[in-house]
């Protein structure tokens, strides 16, 4: 079984031949279950989980023409996962758990983007890093990943240490090892599976989501995982897999999960 849940059609029409296109490259590079996961906050019906002028700008499509695009490519015979990547908000955990509720989602990955008005991702907020002190911010952002986990709205955890997309690392191994520690410990308290993440293959930082120790550590504590590129194109679907399995495997892994329904199965690694 290899899966690749983390995938963003949003550069195209909400339309079944744009995602025959995914799909297409995914059976390329066997990936035997796609799932979809648009990111939350450019929806409508998301407007009451935000306080952010960035996001307002992005909302600007409807999550039921989403959610038509991927029930038409399963009555076209396709087997698609319906599933959303939301930015978890502290704070608003009703606000999101009502949200979730209504929509039939195989499943939600909770991502952390957002530091405040900090949007330490976004190539427009680059230069803010410059201002700041890099074990603060990893500390600011690790402490909402753990209410992330907390919360249980979730049922992956979205590239959990993104916050170093650009490169930006606290050249301070204990420093990280203790964070890693404390987040598997918090990950298996709360029976929550992380993403593994071909992404950052892509970004600056030019690694893999998590890092290696994080990843030995969460498998050391019995963390489950999945497995994902999160592409924004086709040609991105399945990117890196075999350097993922081989990183996956070295950090002890030999499952990954899968999910329908909201429901979590673990499965063989392929």
């Amino acid at each position: 079984m290899r899966t690749d849940y983390h995938v963003h059609t949003e550069r195209g029409p909400y339309t079944v031949k744009w995602l025959e296109q995914f799909l297409a490259t995914a059976k390329e590079r066997g990936v035997t279950e796609l799932g979809i996961s648009e990111h939350g906050y450019r929806f409508l019906q998301t407007r009451p989980l935000f306080d952010n002028e960035w996001t307002d700008k992005k909302r600007t499509e409807d999550l039921n023409e989403y959610m038509k695009m991927v029930m038409d490519a399963r009555k076209a015979g396709h087997d698609v996962k319906f599933g959303i990547e939301l930015d978890y908000v502290p704070g608003r955990d009703e606000e999101m758990r009502a949200f979730l509720d209504s929509y039939p989602f195989d499943y939600v990955i909770g991502s952390v983007h957002w530091l405040g008005d900090f949007g330490f991702d976004l190539l427009e907020y680059r230069p803010v890093w410059d201002e700041r002190d890099i074990k603060e911010v990893y500390n600011e952002y690790f402490a909402i990943l753990m209410q992330l986990a907390e919360s249980k709205l979730f049922q992956i955890i979205g590239h959990p240490d993104v916050i170093k997309v650009f490169g930006h690392e606290p050249d301070d191994a204990a420093f990280l090892q203790n964070w890693y520690t404390k987040l598997a410990d918090h990950f298996k308290k709360h029976d929550q599976c992380i993403e593994v993440s071909t992404a950052g293959l892509r970004k600056p930082v030019q690694k893999m989501y998590p890092a290696p120790d994080f990843l030995k550590t969460c498998f050391e504590k019995g963390v489950p995982i999945a497995l994902s590129s999160d592409a924004h194109r086709p040609e991105d679907v399945g990117a890196d897999y075999e350097t993922a399995i081989a990183y996956i495997r070295d950090a002890g892994y030999e499952r990954i999960c899968t999910f329908q329904n909201r429901k979590r199965t673990s499965v063989p690694l392929k």
